[in-house]
């Protein structure tokens, strides 16, 4: 059996974009406990226990290497009743910002 050149090529291929599949979904796990860390910490509550991807490019870290950068968006409340909308930053697999509204509190 010979193997080709296109066919390793398209092995090679293949198998990066598994790879990346693969990637893309820790990073996510990892937004997600990010934001369920803050969540307890900022007294608010994240709905449907999720992100959702809103944009990725490349960008460099602080050692100029390069990185996925990756923004995602989430929906939280502080009452349970006001849904609000935040957002995660994620550089690689390092949490670069997570941006929340402050609440309005009201006192009666």
């Amino acid at each position: 059996m010979v193997i080709e050149l296109l066919d390793l090529l398209v092995v090679g291929v293949i198998g990066g974009f598994a790879l990346f599949l693969f990637s893309a979904t820790r990073v996510r796990e990892l937004a997600i406990s990010a934001v369920k860390r803050a969540a307890r910490d900022g007294d608010f509550q994240l709905l449907d226990d999720s992100v959702s991807l809103q944009r990725m490019s490349l960008s460099r870290d602080n050692k100029g290497m390069w990185r996925v950068w990756r923004q995602y968006r989430f929906d939280y409340s502080y009452d349970g009743v006001q849904r609000e909308q935040g957002a995660v930053i994620m550089l690689g697999k390092s949490l670069q910002a997570l941006v929340v509204a402050e609440p309005d509190r009201l006192l009666h």
